[in-house]
Protein backbone atom coordinates (compact mmCIF):
# COMPACT_ATOMS: atom_id res chain seq x y z
CA UNK A 1 0.00 0.00 0.00
CA UNK A 2 1.03 3.41 -0.45
CA UNK A 3 -0.02 6.25 2.25
CA UNK A 4 -0.10 9.94 0.57
CA UNK A 5 -0.68 13.07 2.83
CA UNK A 6 -1.86 16.26 1.10
CA UNK A 7 -1.88 19.61 2.85
CA UNK A 8 -3.08 23.26 1.94
CA UNK A 9 -5.60 24.47 0.00
CA UNK A 10 -5.34 25.11 -3.42
CA UNK A 11 -8.32 27.70 -4.28
CA UNK A 12 -7.81 31.18 -4.32
CA UNK A 13 -9.81 32.70 -0.65
CA UNK A 14 -10.29 35.69 -2.41
CA UNK A 15 -11.48 33.94 -5.86
CA UNK A 16 -15.46 33.67 -6.68
CA UNK A 17 -14.85 29.77 -7.98
CA UNK A 18 -15.11 27.97 -4.83
CA UNK A 19 -16.20 25.06 -6.54
CA UNK A 20 -13.41 23.76 -8.84
CA UNK A 21 -12.36 20.34 -7.39
CA UNK A 22 -9.43 19.86 -5.44
CA UNK A 23 -6.02 18.51 -6.87
CA UNK A 24 -5.77 15.57 -4.85
CA UNK A 25 -9.85 14.18 -6.31
CA UNK A 26 -8.86 15.73 -9.78
CA UNK A 27 -5.62 13.17 -10.05
CA UNK A 28 -7.80 10.36 -8.67
CA UNK A 29 -10.63 10.89 -11.25
CA UNK A 30 -8.85 11.17 -14.41
CA UNK A 31 -5.89 9.09 -13.83
CA UNK A 32 -5.21 5.94 -15.74
CA UNK A 33 -3.98 4.13 -13.28
CA UNK A 34 -6.52 4.67 -10.22
CA UNK A 35 -9.35 2.33 -9.94
CA UNK A 36 -11.89 1.99 -7.24
CA UNK A 37 -11.95 5.68 -6.08
CA UNK A 38 -13.92 5.50 -2.53
CA UNK A 39 -13.99 8.87 -0.15
CA UNK A 40 -15.32 9.85 3.01
CA UNK A 41 -14.81 12.78 5.44
CA UNK A 42 -13.17 12.75 8.85
CA UNK A 43 -13.43 15.28 11.64
CA UNK A 44 -10.37 15.64 14.13
CA UNK A 45 -11.35 14.85 17.70
CA UNK A 46 -10.91 19.11 18.76
CA UNK A 47 -12.16 21.88 17.22
CA UNK A 48 -13.76 22.16 13.35
CA UNK A 49 -10.88 20.48 11.33
CA UNK A 50 -11.95 18.35 8.67
CA UNK A 51 -9.88 15.99 6.32
CA UNK A 52 -10.78 13.87 3.20
CA UNK A 53 -9.90 10.55 3.59
CA UNK A 54 -9.48 8.80 0.28
CA UNK A 55 -9.37 4.56 -0.75
CA UNK A 56 -8.66 3.91 -4.46
CA UNK A 57 -6.36 0.93 -6.04
CA UNK A 58 -3.68 2.42 -7.82
CA UNK A 59 -1.53 0.27 -10.88
CA UNK A 60 -3.87 -2.96 -10.56
CA UNK A 61 -3.56 -4.44 -7.07
CA UNK A 62 -1.90 -1.19 -5.09
CA UNK A 63 -4.15 -0.01 -2.29
CA UNK A 64 -3.93 3.47 -2.38
CA UNK A 65 -4.79 5.80 0.90
CA UNK A 66 -4.72 9.41 0.46
CA UNK A 67 -5.89 11.99 3.28
CA UNK A 68 -6.16 15.50 2.31
CA UNK A 69 -6.22 17.84 4.90
CA UNK A 70 -6.74 21.81 3.06
CA UNK A 71 -6.87 23.32 6.84
CA UNK A 72 -3.82 24.25 8.42
CA UNK A 73 -5.56 24.61 11.46
CA UNK A 74 -5.25 20.94 12.29
CA UNK A 75 -1.55 21.45 13.22
CA UNK A 76 -3.18 23.70 15.67
CA UNK A 77 -6.10 21.75 17.44
CA UNK A 78 -4.90 18.47 17.05
CA UNK A 79 -1.35 17.95 16.87
CA UNK A 80 -1.44 14.43 17.51
CA UNK A 81 -3.39 13.17 14.59
CA UNK A 82 -1.40 16.40 12.29
CA UNK A 83 1.47 14.87 13.43
CA UNK A 84 0.77 10.39 13.14
CA UNK A 85 -0.58 11.21 9.53
CA UNK A 86 2.59 13.00 8.73
CA UNK A 87 4.33 9.96 10.54
CA UNK A 88 2.12 7.42 8.44
CA UNK A 89 3.08 9.21 4.91
CA UNK A 90 4.87 7.73 2.12
CA UNK A 91 4.96 10.43 0.24
CA UNK A 92 3.56 14.28 1.04
CA UNK A 93 2.10 16.79 -1.34
CA UNK A 94 1.70 20.62 0.33
CA UNK A 95 -0.18 22.63 -2.28
CA UNK A 96 -0.95 26.82 -2.13
CA UNK A 97 -2.51 29.19 -4.47
CA UNK A 98 0.13 31.15 -5.96
CA UNK A 99 -2.69 33.78 -5.92
CA UNK A 100 -2.94 34.01 -2.11
CA UNK A 101 -0.15 35.26 -0.59
CA UNK A 102 -1.58 35.69 2.72
CA UNK A 103 -2.11 31.57 3.13
CA UNK A 104 1.70 30.97 1.39
CA UNK A 105 3.00 33.29 4.20
CA UNK A 106 1.20 31.76 7.23
CA UNK A 107 2.27 28.35 5.71
CA UNK A 108 5.58 29.73 5.36
CA UNK A 109 6.25 31.28 9.07
CA UNK A 110 3.75 28.83 11.01
CA UNK A 111 3.59 25.28 9.59
CA UNK A 112 6.74 24.48 7.64
CA UNK A 113 8.95 23.93 10.81
CA UNK A 114 6.09 22.20 12.18
CA UNK A 115 6.14 19.75 9.23
CA UNK A 116 9.67 19.69 9.47
CA UNK A 117 9.99 18.84 13.10
CA UNK A 118 7.01 16.32 12.45
CA UNK A 119 9.53 14.30 9.56
CA UNK A 120 12.30 14.38 11.59
CA UNK A 121 15.32 14.24 9.13
CA UNK A 122 12.93 11.51 7.43
CA UNK A 123 13.77 10.73 3.41
CA UNK A 124 9.53 11.17 2.74
CA UNK A 125 9.25 12.77 -0.56
CA UNK A 126 7.75 16.31 -0.18
CA UNK A 127 6.16 17.82 -3.22
CA UNK A 128 4.91 21.14 -3.63
CA UNK A 129 2.70 22.32 -6.07
CA UNK A 130 2.37 26.01 -7.02
CA UNK A 131 -1.23 25.94 -8.29
CA UNK A 132 -2.92 28.79 -10.44
CA UNK A 133 -2.14 31.61 -12.80
CA UNK A 134 -1.19 34.82 -11.15
CA UNK A 135 -3.32 37.58 -12.10
CA UNK A 136 -1.57 40.50 -11.23
CA UNK A 137 1.84 39.76 -13.32
CA UNK A 138 4.64 40.40 -12.42
CA UNK A 139 5.24 41.37 -8.72
CA UNK A 140 6.68 44.32 -7.80
CA UNK A 141 9.40 44.38 -5.05
CA UNK A 142 8.77 48.15 -3.92
CA UNK A 143 7.87 48.45 -0.14
CA UNK A 144 4.39 49.81 -0.87
CA UNK A 145 3.90 46.58 -3.41
CA UNK A 146 5.82 44.31 -0.97
CA UNK A 147 3.47 45.05 2.05
CA UNK A 148 0.34 44.18 -0.49
CA UNK A 149 -0.70 41.19 1.08
CA UNK A 150 -2.92 40.36 -1.81
CA UNK A 151 0.22 40.00 -3.97
CA UNK A 152 0.98 37.09 -6.30
CA UNK A 153 3.56 34.16 -4.65
CA UNK A 154 6.24 34.35 -6.54
CA UNK A 155 8.10 31.42 -8.71
CA UNK A 156 11.39 32.27 -6.78
CA UNK A 157 9.48 32.25 -2.98
CA UNK A 158 8.17 28.57 -4.04
CA UNK A 159 11.60 27.10 -5.06
CA UNK A 160 13.47 28.74 -1.63
CA UNK A 161 10.29 27.19 0.08
CA UNK A 162 11.32 23.93 -1.60
CA UNK A 163 14.61 24.39 -0.93
CA UNK A 164 13.95 24.14 2.72
CA UNK A 165 11.89 21.21 3.11
CA UNK A 166 14.36 19.33 0.38
CA UNK A 167 11.23 18.65 -2.02
CA UNK A 168 10.23 18.91 -5.77
CA UNK A 169 8.59 22.37 -6.77
CA UNK A 170 5.82 21.95 -9.13
CA UNK A 171 3.35 24.88 -10.99
CA UNK A 172 0.64 23.51 -12.33
CA UNK A 173 -1.53 27.04 -14.07
CA UNK A 174 -4.68 25.07 -14.42
CA UNK A 175 -6.02 21.73 -13.30
CA UNK A 176 -6.45 20.22 -16.79
CA UNK A 177 -5.68 16.85 -17.96
CA UNK A 178 -2.25 17.83 -18.93
CA UNK A 179 -0.81 19.47 -15.60
CA UNK A 180 -3.30 16.93 -13.51
CA UNK A 181 -1.83 13.66 -15.50
CA UNK A 182 0.98 14.06 -17.20
CA UNK A 183 3.14 16.81 -14.99
CA UNK A 184 1.72 16.26 -11.28
CA UNK A 185 0.68 12.35 -11.74
CA UNK A 186 4.01 11.67 -13.52
CA UNK A 187 5.93 13.01 -10.44
CA UNK A 188 3.67 11.68 -7.86
CA UNK A 189 3.63 7.97 -9.55
CA UNK A 190 7.54 8.29 -10.08
CA UNK A 191 7.70 8.52 -5.87
CA UNK A 192 5.05 5.85 -5.88
CA UNK A 193 7.27 3.64 -7.24
CA UNK A 194 10.21 4.19 -5.26
CA UNK A 195 7.93 3.68 -2.17
CA UNK A 196 6.61 0.01 -3.19
CA UNK A 197 10.51 -1.04 -3.76
CA UNK A 198 11.50 0.32 -0.75
CA UNK A 199 9.02 -1.17 1.32
CA UNK A 200 9.35 -4.57 -0.90
CA UNK A 201 13.30 -4.52 -0.18
CA UNK A 202 12.57 -3.48 3.51
CA UNK A 203 9.81 -6.48 3.34
CA UNK A 204 12.69 -9.38 1.72
CA UNK A 205 15.21 -8.08 4.67
CA UNK A 206 13.09 -8.73 7.32
CA UNK A 207 12.41 -11.93 5.68
CA UNK A 208 15.90 -13.21 5.03
CA UNK A 209 16.60 -12.09 8.97
CA UNK A 210 13.65 -14.22 10.19
CA UNK A 211 14.93 -17.19 8.49
CA UNK A 212 17.91 -16.66 9.54
CA UNK A 213 16.69 -17.01 12.80
CA UNK A 214 14.94 -19.39 12.77
CA UNK A 215 17.64 -21.50 10.70
CA UNK A 216 19.31 -23.91 12.84
CA UNK A 217 22.70 -22.59 13.49
CA UNK A 218 26.39 -24.78 12.71
CA UNK A 219 28.19 -25.00 15.76
CA UNK A 220 31.23 -22.69 16.35
CA UNK A 221 34.20 -24.16 16.30
CA UNK A 222 36.86 -23.30 18.39
CA UNK A 223 40.28 -23.57 16.36
CA UNK A 224 42.14 -27.06 17.23
CA UNK A 225 45.31 -27.35 19.28
CA UNK A 226 48.87 -27.71 17.91
CA UNK A 227 49.34 -30.93 18.16
CA UNK A 228 53.28 -32.34 19.64
CA UNK A 229 55.71 -32.93 16.72
CA UNK A 230 55.91 -36.37 17.07
CA UNK A 231 59.85 -37.48 16.93
CA UNK A 232 60.92 -40.76 15.02
CA UNK A 233 62.31 -43.26 17.55
CA UNK A 234 66.14 -43.19 16.78
CA UNK A 235 67.26 -46.85 14.91
CA UNK A 236 67.92 -49.25 17.71
CA UNK A 237 68.73 -51.99 14.92
CA UNK A 238 72.90 -51.81 15.18
CA UNK A 239 72.24 -51.75 19.07
CA UNK A 240 69.57 -54.75 18.99
CA UNK A 241 71.90 -56.78 16.48
CA UNK A 242 75.09 -55.81 18.60
CA UNK A 243 73.03 -57.10 21.91
CA UNK A 244 71.99 -60.21 19.85
CA UNK A 245 75.78 -60.88 19.80
CA UNK A 246 76.25 -60.48 23.51
CA UNK A 247 72.98 -62.26 24.94
CA UNK A 248 74.17 -65.40 22.31
CA UNK A 249 70.40 -65.74 21.49
CA UNK A 250 69.63 -68.50 19.15
CA UNK A 251 73.33 -68.99 18.28
CA UNK A 252 73.22 -71.66 15.84
CA UNK A 253 77.11 -71.36 15.16
CA UNK A 254 79.68 -72.07 17.32
CA UNK A 255 83.59 -71.10 16.78
CA UNK A 256 85.96 -73.11 18.52
CA UNK A 257 89.77 -72.97 18.31
CA UNK A 258 92.07 -76.10 17.36
CA UNK A 259 92.15 -77.04 21.21
CA UNK A 260 88.50 -76.86 21.76
CA UNK A 261 89.46 -74.23 24.67
CA UNK A 262 87.86 -70.96 23.01
CA UNK A 263 84.39 -70.74 21.74
CA UNK A 264 82.76 -67.84 20.19
CA UNK A 265 78.85 -68.04 19.09
CA UNK A 266 77.42 -66.47 16.08
CA UNK A 267 74.55 -66.38 13.93
CA UNK A 268 74.57 -68.14 10.62
CA UNK A 269 72.29 -66.07 8.73
CA UNK A 270 74.26 -62.98 9.78
CA UNK A 271 77.15 -64.05 8.96
CA UNK A 272 76.13 -66.14 5.68
CA UNK A 273 74.61 -62.01 4.60
CA UNK A 274 77.21 -59.74 4.86
CA UNK A 275 80.22 -62.60 3.32
CA UNK A 276 80.34 -65.24 0.65
CA UNK A 277 82.72 -67.06 2.36
CA UNK A 278 80.75 -67.87 5.43
CA UNK A 279 77.94 -69.02 2.76
CA UNK A 280 80.28 -71.39 1.27
CA UNK A 281 81.11 -72.53 4.57
CA UNK A 282 77.71 -72.66 5.77
CA UNK A 283 76.61 -75.03 1.98
CA UNK A 284 74.39 -71.63 0.97
CA UNK A 285 76.54 -71.84 -1.60
CA UNK A 286 78.97 -73.95 -3.86
CA UNK A 287 82.49 -73.82 -5.05
CA UNK A 288 81.09 -73.29 -8.35
CA UNK A 289 78.58 -70.01 -7.48
CA UNK A 290 82.25 -68.13 -6.43
CA UNK A 291 84.07 -67.12 -8.93
CA UNK A 292 86.89 -65.39 -6.68
CA UNK A 293 89.22 -69.09 -5.81
CA UNK A 294 90.67 -66.45 -3.31
CA UNK A 295 87.74 -66.85 -1.16
CA UNK A 296 87.54 -70.18 -1.92
CA UNK A 297 91.00 -71.12 -0.76
CA UNK A 298 91.31 -68.49 2.54
CA UNK A 299 87.74 -70.60 3.85
CA UNK A 300 89.79 -73.69 3.25
CA UNK A 301 92.64 -72.73 5.04
CA UNK A 302 90.81 -70.78 7.92
CA UNK A 303 87.68 -73.04 8.80
CA UNK A 304 86.99 -76.16 8.94
CA UNK A 305 83.61 -77.99 9.40
CA UNK A 306 83.21 -80.79 11.57
CA UNK A 307 80.07 -82.55 12.70
CA UNK A 308 80.94 -85.42 13.40
CA UNK A 309 83.80 -84.92 16.42
CA UNK A 310 83.61 -84.63 19.68
CA UNK A 311 82.84 -80.94 21.33
CA UNK A 312 81.94 -79.78 24.17
CA UNK A 313 78.13 -79.35 25.27
CA UNK A 314 76.12 -77.22 23.17
CA UNK A 315 76.65 -73.49 23.83
CA UNK A 316 74.11 -71.80 26.11
CA UNK A 317 70.66 -70.67 24.12
CA UNK A 318 70.82 -72.61 21.50
CA UNK A 319 68.10 -75.50 22.36
CA UNK A 320 69.76 -79.33 22.24
CA UNK A 321 67.40 -80.41 19.77
CA UNK A 322 69.26 -78.06 17.09
CA UNK A 323 72.85 -78.70 17.17
CA UNK A 324 75.01 -75.52 16.33
CA UNK A 325 77.15 -76.17 13.41
CA UNK A 326 80.80 -76.55 14.65
CA UNK A 327 83.10 -75.18 13.32
CA UNK A 328 87.53 -74.97 13.44
CA UNK A 329 89.10 -71.95 13.01
CA UNK A 330 92.49 -73.28 12.12
CA UNK A 331 94.72 -69.38 12.49
CA UNK A 332 95.09 -69.37 16.56
CA UNK A 333 95.74 -65.71 15.97
CA UNK A 334 92.75 -65.04 13.90
CA UNK A 335 90.49 -66.75 15.94
CA UNK A 336 91.89 -64.75 19.19
CA UNK A 337 90.92 -61.68 17.51
CA UNK A 338 87.53 -63.25 16.42
CA UNK A 339 85.25 -61.86 19.21
CA UNK A 340 86.16 -58.35 17.83
CA UNK A 341 85.56 -59.24 14.21
CA UNK A 342 82.16 -59.99 14.69
CA UNK A 343 81.63 -57.17 16.91
CA UNK A 344 82.55 -55.24 13.94
CA UNK A 345 80.26 -57.80 11.56
CA UNK A 346 77.38 -57.44 14.22
CA UNK A 347 77.84 -53.22 14.55
CA UNK A 348 77.06 -52.88 10.58
CA UNK A 349 80.57 -53.23 9.16
CA UNK A 350 81.50 -49.68 9.15
CA UNK A 351 83.66 -49.11 12.19
CA UNK A 352 86.98 -49.98 10.63
CA UNK A 353 89.30 -47.49 11.89
CA UNK A 354 88.32 -49.29 15.37
CA UNK A 355 88.46 -52.76 14.66
CA UNK A 356 92.26 -51.67 13.55
CA UNK A 357 93.08 -50.63 16.83
CA UNK A 358 91.92 -53.42 18.57
CA UNK A 359 93.56 -55.64 16.71
CA UNK A 360 96.95 -53.70 16.99
CA UNK A 361 96.43 -53.33 20.99
CA UNK A 362 95.79 -57.25 21.23
CA UNK A 363 98.23 -58.91 19.05
CA UNK A 364 101.24 -55.80 19.53
CA UNK A 365 103.17 -57.23 16.06
CA UNK A 366 102.11 -55.17 13.05
CA UNK A 367 102.82 -57.84 11.01
CA UNK A 368 100.15 -60.57 12.57
CA UNK A 369 98.03 -56.97 12.82
CA UNK A 370 98.54 -56.81 8.71
CA UNK A 371 97.78 -60.40 8.10
CA UNK A 372 94.77 -61.08 10.27
CA UNK A 373 92.82 -57.78 8.67
CA UNK A 374 93.64 -59.09 4.82
CA UNK A 375 92.18 -62.08 5.93
CA UNK A 376 88.77 -59.94 7.50
CA UNK A 377 89.10 -57.96 4.12
CA UNK A 378 89.24 -61.25 1.73
CA UNK A 379 86.02 -62.81 4.17
CA UNK A 380 83.81 -59.56 3.86
CA UNK A 381 84.55 -58.55 0.16
CA UNK A 382 82.45 -59.00 -2.81
CA UNK A 383 83.11 -62.25 -4.80
CA UNK A 384 85.55 -60.65 -7.69
CA UNK A 385 85.50 -56.86 -5.94
CA UNK A 386 87.76 -55.84 -2.73
CA UNK A 387 84.53 -53.85 -0.73
CA UNK A 388 85.17 -50.50 -0.90
CA UNK A 389 83.92 -49.40 2.82
CA UNK A 390 86.81 -51.82 4.05
CA UNK A 391 89.42 -50.26 2.46
CA UNK A 392 88.67 -46.80 2.91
Amino acid sequence: SVNIVALGNERDGFSEDNQQPSLIWSYLRRSALISQTDSSLSAGHLGNAVFTEYRACVFGNVRLLVHDCPVWDIFDSDWYTSRSLIGRADIIVIKYSVNDKTSFQELKESYIPMIKKALNHSSVPVIISAIGARKNGVTCTCPLCTSDRRSCVTTSEGVQLAKELGATYLELHTLNDFYIQKYFGGVLEYFMIQSLNQKSSEKMKRRKKSQKCHRVQPPQLEQPEKMPILKGEASHYDADLHNLLCCCQCADVAFYSEDLSTVVEAHKIILCSVSPLFMLLFEVKSPADIPDASIVLTARSLFAVDVGATFPPSPRGVPPCVPPVRVVVKDSVFCSCLPDILHFIYSGAFQWERLEEDIKKKLKDPEETEQVLEKVKCILKTPGKVHLTLLG
